[in-house]
């Protein structure tokens, strides 16, 4: 966070206020999705915006994501920067192939001549008990696909640090907030605020186990280690931010520091981003490592109605798998 002066916002504000400064900025910025307009967004990201841009540039779509995303797609290669807003991210998965075969590919296809600097916003997560079919966490599907790039903000900084940086990228950027996330407030600087993509944030340090985790589960894991100071273990807790691309040079100077990693996510644990952290660090500093990786995610079953509470991962479950790496050396 720079030197400016801060001030108190919640993450959906946040949102909005990068939203309309990229909108002033520059005016090839444009917002799709159903009820970005006058309704303001589902969750309010786009409120006020269609009253100060208009419909030129604040449109309500019909309820087809596969239509707009591919107009989207269409848009930013032929020179303007559209922010589309996906309702829930579990609706990504009607509009797979504008995103996956369209949006990610377009630029290697055509031999870098083109630029596709296009934004999807989309909450996602569970918590709020919306149900199996709107509370999904699905961040890892896309960081597996070339030419995407996903950033998971955690906090109303980074929420519009990232998503201002995502905006001015001219490749396809997917922006993960967590909808339990929306309402926390949080300090913001005055004037220009940018988050670089790709470079993660020590929280706390360390010098017993390395903590790294993304979006919601970043506050759990400063909550675990709040708790296992009070036993003498200290966690160095690393937001990652950026998934895809994500910066291993912070979590291997942590890993070489603590010898011992835990990661945590909410997604269902397997094949998730903590399973690519654990791969990269087990083949490329192995003997870092004085005790096996821990990680912690949700079990592989759908998001269950009205049991989240014991669905999902939370500091309990970090704390514990920090006390097992501590306690488990080779």
């Amino acid at each position: 966070m720079s030197d400016n002066a801060v001030k108190e916002v919640r993450y959906i504000w946040a949102i909005n206020q990068a939203l309309s400064e990229e909108m002033e900025r520059d005016e090839d910025v444009i917002l799709l999705g159903e009820d970005v307009g006058a309704p303001g967004g589902a969750f309010g990201a786009s409120r006020g915006l269609f009253e100060v841009f208009g419909p030129e540039r604040v449109m309500d779509t019909p309820i087809s994501e596969s239509a707009f995303m591919g107009l989207a797609a269409g848009a930013a290669a032929c020179g303007l920067r559209p922010v589309v807003e996906i309702m829930f991210m579990d609706f990504m998965t009607v509009c797979m192939d504008a995103v996956v075969n369209q949006a990610a590919k377009m630029r290697y296809m055509f031999g870098n001549q083109y630029t596709l600097p296009l934004v999807i916003r989309t909450p996602a997560g569970a918590g709020l008990a919306a149900g199996p079919q709107h509370s999904q966490s699905l961040e890892a599907w896309f960081a597996h696909v070339p030419g995407l790039k996903v950033v998971m903000p955690a906090t109303p900084a980074d929420a519009k640090g990232l998503l201002k940086s995502a905006i001015r990228d001219d490749n396809p950027v997917l922006v993960v907030e967590h909808k339990a996330l929306h309402a926390m407030k949080g300090p913001i600087p005055d004037g220009e605020h940018l988050v670089p993509i790709g470079q993660a944030q020590v929280l706390r340090e360390g010098d017993d186990v390395t903590l790294v985790s993304a979006g919601r589960m970043v506050h759990q894991a400063l909550k675990a280690a709040e708790e296992l100071a009070g036993e003498g273990l200290g966690l160095e807790v690393i937001d990652l931010r950026s998934i895809q691309p994500w910066d291993k040079e912070t979590v291997f100077a942590s890993v070489a520091k603590t010898h011992r990693l835990v990661i945590a996510q909410e997604a269902v644990k397997a094949f998730g981003f903590g399973a690519e952290v654990a791969a990269t660090v087990a083949e490329e500093i192995m003997d870092e490592l004085d005790a096996p990786i821990g990680r912690v995610g949700a079990p592989f079953v759908p998001v269950p109605f009205g049991l989240e509470g014991a669905y999902l991962p939370g500091s309990g479950q970090i704390a514990q798998a920090a006390r097992q790496a501590a306690e488990g050396g080779f």
